[in-house]
């Protein structure tokens, strides 16, 4: 799991809030205008929500602060220290955030269904399923990286970057290997022979391999 970018965010945060503290003469930053100080903390539970979901332990503890503690100032170092517990554990390897799972457990279902498909005889439509599952995966996996899914024409028009667009930039940012890019070439590329009618350019047992690969990478390669 590449956590580059939260930990940025995160780290950025802190840097401010640090930066605060040196403009104010207590701790918890009261004698700083409060729109500052609500502006900050907003940002902090706005990231930290985004990484790790509402449920997580992370925002269940900043739930449990500012309930208890009313007045900003009271829970602005707290909060602040929510974040710096979570930037450490992130730098550790210690987290998964619940969006990677649900989607993991969303994809799973799709990839589930296109596999009694295909062992119901149905391989075509099983490889469509399987390819688009595996194309909304890559536009999640953009999503973490900070990759754009969206490309500009010529004429100005914006449209959605197509999935090997995506798969090479994917592997320029270093989210996966060229050697996973070349294993999504190949299912993008049966994909589309399923969804062209090139039905005979590919047998059940290619599209079962590729279920499973698809399988794997997502499992790899959370997003």
């Amino acid at each position: 799991m590449n956590t580059a970018i939260f930990e940025g965010q995160l780290q950025t945060i802190i840097n401010e809030f640090n930066s605060l503290k040196q403009q104010s003469q207590h701790d918890d930053l009261s004698d700083l205008p409060k729109d500052t100080r609500q502006a900050l903390i907003t940002r902090t539970i706005a990231a930290i929500n985004r990484i790790t979901g509402n449920e997580s332990t992370y925002a269940k503890e900043v739930t449990r602060l500012l309930e208890s503690m009313q007045s900003l100032h009271l829970h602005t170092t707290s909060i602040i220290g929510v974040a710096k517990a979570l930037l450490e554990d992130l730098k550790s390897g210690y987290t998964r955030s619940l969006v990677e799972i649900v989607h993991s457990d969303i994809f799973a279902d799709f990839l589930e269904m296109a596999l009694h498909l295909c062992d119901s005889g149905y391989k075509d439509a099983a490889a469509v399923i399987a390819g688009s599952t595996l194309e909304s995966h890559l536009r999640e996996l953009c999503h973490k990286a900070g990759v754009e899914v969206e490309t500009t024409k010529s004429n100005g028009d914006v449209a959605p970057k197509k999935a090997e667009s995506m798969n090479t930039d994917l592997v320029a940012v270093g989210t996966y290997t060229k050697l996973d890019q070349k294993s999504v070439t190949a299912w993008l590329d049966l994909r589309n022979k399923a969804a062209h009618g090139k039905y005979e350019e590919y047998k059940q047992e290619q599209v079962i391999i590729m279920i499973s690969g698809i399988r794997d990478f997502i499992t790899r390669n959370p997003a």
